[in-house]
């Protein structure tokens, strides 16, 4: 079993900072790249988007919104992504998910992507 959990979303007025924690655990073996998404709208038919992604060895990548004032980091030793995200704009409402994509533990796993449960940001204005 592998468990993907997220904290930290929440009401925000316009210009303000938030930070999200994402923590992975269970029966894991190596972890690959790690990302956020969001989802502004909810229902059938609706995509994520890509927010920002972190390889294992620390390359990152930013969809161009969010480019200088969102920041991903991970801490390999507690398999753990971090989102902070500063200046934030009304249009950055949105439930975030974390992405783990990693391998577990035993022979012959395939690399596999692992979803958390999303959290609320809302940024007023």
């Amino acid at each position: 079993q592998v468990q993907v959990v997220e904290t930290g979303g929440g009401l925000v007025q316009a210009g303000g900072s938030l930070r999200l924690s994402c923590a992975t655990s269970g029966s894991i073996f190596r972890i690959n790249a790690m990302g956020w998404y969001r989802q502004a709208r909810q229902g059938p038919g609706q995509q994520r988007e890509l927010v920002a992604q972190i390889t294992s060895g620390g390359s990152t990548n930013y969809a161009d919104s969010v480019k200088g004032r969102f920041t991903i980091s991970r801490d390999n030793a507690k398999n753990t992504q971090y989102l902070q995200m500063n200046s934030l704009k009304p249009e950055d409402t949105a439930v975030y998910y974390c992405a783990a994509d990693l391998w577990r533990s035993g022979n012959g796993q395939a690399l596999q992507r692992y979803w958390g449960q999303g959290t609320q940001v809302t940024v007023s204005s």
